[in-house]
């Protein structure tokens, strides 16, 4: 599903964000990125996603090169990856519905699909009931289930996210954690990045390491 090969990234500045990483993850796997802040697990995830592009290397996402993938082509290629944002990045002005619905509004689909859609990934994150209300009148956590199931509701493929328990307290985060395996369960990819390694270990899914953007411990010796 995912596959680095010898990718470097440097940013303006002479900032090399990652170095040489070699990494693979299976189709349906879940595994999460760890290290320090500034490691390079944003970036990561940024290059999966199409955020931005390795200044040296490749990055391989469904058998895809993105590499080879034009501006016109990107939305197209982020429809089978749902994104998870540490500040979930909702529409405060608009209610929970429209910001769930926003991908599927993008993609034109008709009313009474986005609806059935919508409701369905509000049930899988349990807030069915909060589709009419704005999201700022939410808990911090409800609103990072908001989030998911805005990443969910095109029904991806791959789920990446940054910090999504960044915020939140220790049942909250577990609480998120359960949601990202439960789509795990169903195949989904799952791909997280985070620090909490309390939790991580609590949970027992693969650990990609890195350090000042290279991989390290046991993720380094498999490439």
């Amino acid at each position: 599903m995912i596959r680095f090969e010898q990718v470097f990234k440097r940013y303006p500045g002479g900032r090399e964000a990652l170095s040489g990483v070699d990494m693979s993850m299976e189709s349906g796997e879940m595994a999460f990125l760890t290290g320090r802040s500034g490691a390079g697990k944003s970036t990561m995830l940024k290059l999966i996603g199409l955020l931005e592009r390795p200044t040296r290397g490749q990055v391989i996402v469904d058998g895809r090169n993105t590499g080879g993938i034009g501006r016109r082509q990107i939305p197209a290629f982020r429809r089978q990856i749902g994104m998870v944002f540490q500040d979930h990045k909702l529409l405060h002005d608009r209610t929970v519905y429209d910001n769930v619905a926003l991908p599927l509004v993008i993609r034109g689909m008709s009313g009474k699909e986005i609806g059935k859609r919508v409701r369905a990934a509000l049930d899988q994150v349990g807030l069915l009931h909060t589709e009419k209300v704005k999201p700022m009148t939410l808990s911090t956590g409800e609103q990072q289930r908001i989030g998911i199931a805005r990443a969910v509701v095109c029904k991806p493929s791959l789920l990446i996210a940054d910090e999504p328990t960044g915020n939140l307290d220790p049942d909250l985060s577990m609480e998120i954690m359960r949601l990202f395996e439960r789509f795990h369960e169903v195949g989904v990819t799952v791909l997280i990045a985070s620090h909490d390694l309390h939790l991580i270990h609590q949970l027992g899914h693969r650990q990609i390491e890195l350090n000042e953007g290279r991989l390290t411990g046991e993720e380094a010796r498999l490439v």
